[in-house]
């Protein structure tokens, strides 16, 4: 049996602003709850609750400060060994943290972050809104992603997003011939008509460009059953809606889903998608995010999302740039022993798929657009197997370089992204390891542009416009408002676990 994870730490009193376990966003069966994560959770109580009671705080609002979090990854080290980087201070001063990781420090983009319709956020109704003078519609519509803008704006320090796809069709002609709009598209759970709603809501609320969106069609979404080939008719219609109706910045592929009931997925590679990429550039769309590893939406075409080929696409095609979500790491459906089935070879460091995706850039060392985006990597390694995340980082940095290693969270399975941001800010390669494997250290130079610098040269964002402008937007003075009113952090994860953990 499955249960969110959020009701899971509510009947167990389980207060942490970091996952205590790996949560599945419904691409996976929920793994069980290790041994050593058992250990991390039973000392965050353990150590938050000495210290909000010496410090006469409620133990849930102590958990809610930088001191929280802190805790956490003192917990994490206890058991894993030093993976991050914490002074015990921090756990017990409110400005250690701030003295050692300042706000602003690093501009952070998320390339990858999803919402669904979840529970209400009234923020626009409070009166400190009000009084900035915003008048925004109130209706269910414009509500359905409330808690993203909450949890990813003004629980996080994240500066701007791209809001990521969900594979779906949607539709082109109604039954009468007419083009539908808005929720008569359809087009799934997060469909591009919807992105670019949500999109222009926040960049209207915040006066700037804090957002930009994907578009989700691929060269399987439209498809002439009877001929079983690709409808290019309305591919091109609906590519053309999606460039200029939609604005989008980037395509959104999953290989190994069947939109357009075609009977099987697509390769990046192959004939299909070779004209695809001739008509996206001929409309100035020359980036391609491309979902790779968790392969399970689909269990018959999973294999389609090994990124094995990603390499010809991108060699025949330097004028594109390849963002490979998840740094194509495996998950399989079932994986009680996670390294056993993911053929970790602990006297190499590799593990499926990421493998294949190294061993392209060996091949190809002067190949230099294709990048490896860390959502749902490098926050579920930290807390999965540390030693594992130095691996999984640390090749990704040795063989796409530090500029080639690009900032995303997947949430809003993970809830607020804020506990992945100070994680990285914190986490640090060992010196075993960097002498046994060749990896280097990471350094703050490093970890900017992993956080956006990168981004921000994919996206063509002017970043230096771009952080002038954010300290007088609307978006962030409604930040600043909302914090200090004493902000509400929901401390939880989005996604599923085993009802037994």
């Amino acid at each position: 049996m499955w249960i969110r994870k959020g009701e899971r730490d509510r009947k167990r009193n389980v207060i942490s602003p970091m996952p205590t376990q790996l949560v599945s966003n419904e691409e996976y069966i929920p793994r069980p709850q290790t041994e050593p994560q058992k250990q991390v959770e039973h000392l965050i109580g353990e150590m938050s609750a000495i210290r909000a009671k010496k410090l006469g705080m409620d133990r849930r609002a102590f958990m809610a400060t930088s001191m929280g979090l802190a805790t956490c990854f003192l917990a994490s080290n206890k058991v894993w060994g030093n993976n991050f980087e914490v002074l015990e201070e921090e756990s017990w001063e409110p400005q250690a943290s701030a003295e050692r990781y300042p706000k602003g420090e690093y501009f952070i983009m998320d390339v990858q972050a999803h919402f669904t319709d979840g529970y209400a956020l009234n923020f626009r109704n409070m009166e400190f809104v009000k009084n900035m003078g915003f008048q925004l519609s109130n209706d269910k519509e414009a509500y359905s992603f409330r808690n993203f803008v909450k949890e990813m704006f003004f629980d996080s320090d994240t500066d701007m997003l791209v809001i990521s796809g969900v594979p779906g069709r949607e539709r082109t002609r109604d039954e009468k011939g007419n083009v539908p709009e808005g929720r008569a598209r359809g087009g799934g759970v997060l469909p591009s008509w919807l992105m670019a709603y949500a999109r222009d809501e926040i960049n209207r609320l915040s006066g700037s460009t804090r957002t930009l969106s994907q578009g989700n069609l691929a060269p399987n979404h439209y498809w002439d059953t009877v001929n079983n080939r690709m409808d290019k008719t309305m591919l091109l219609e609906q590519m053309d809606r999606e460039v200029q109706q939609y604005k989008i910045a980037s395509w959104k592929w999953y290989c190994h889903t069947d939109p357009g009931r075609s009977g099987g997925g697509f390769q990046m590679d192959d004939d299909n998608s070779m004209w695809f990429y001739e008509e996206s550039k001929k409309r100035g769309i020359k980036l391609i995010s491309v979902h790779k590893g968790y392969s399970y939406q689909s269990r018959t075409l999973g294999h389609l999302a090994n990124p094995k080929d990603v390499e010809k696409a991108a060699l025949t095609h330097p004028d594109f740039n390849f963002v490979v979500y998840h740094s194509a790491i495996k998950h399989g459906p079932n994986e009680p022993d996670w390294l056993k089935s993911n053929q970790y070879d602990p006297t190499t460091g590799d593990f499926q798929w990421h493998s294949v995706l190294m061993d392209i850039k060996k091949r190809n060392p002067k190949m230099n657009n294709v990048y490896c985006e860390i959502g749902s990597f490098f926050g579920p390694l930290a807390i999965q197997d540390p030693v594992l995340c130095m691996h999984g980082m640390g090749k990704n940095i040795k063989h796409y370089g530090s500029d080639h290693v690009v900032w995303g969270t997947d949430c809003l399975w993970w809830g607020s992204p804020q506990w992945a941001i100070d994680a990285f800010k914190r986490f640090q390669i060992s010196d075993e390891m960097c002498a046994k494997f060749g990896y280097k250290k990471i350094t703050k130079e490093d970890k900017a542009r992993i956080f956006g610098l990168n981004a921000a040269k994919l996206y063509g964002i002017d970043l230096k416009k771009k952080r002038n402008a954010l300290p007088a937007d609307a978006l962030e003075k409604l930040k600043l408002a909302y914090l200090d009113r004493g902000p509400e952090p929901s401390l939880e994860a989005s996604g599923w676990v085993r009802a037994e953990d």
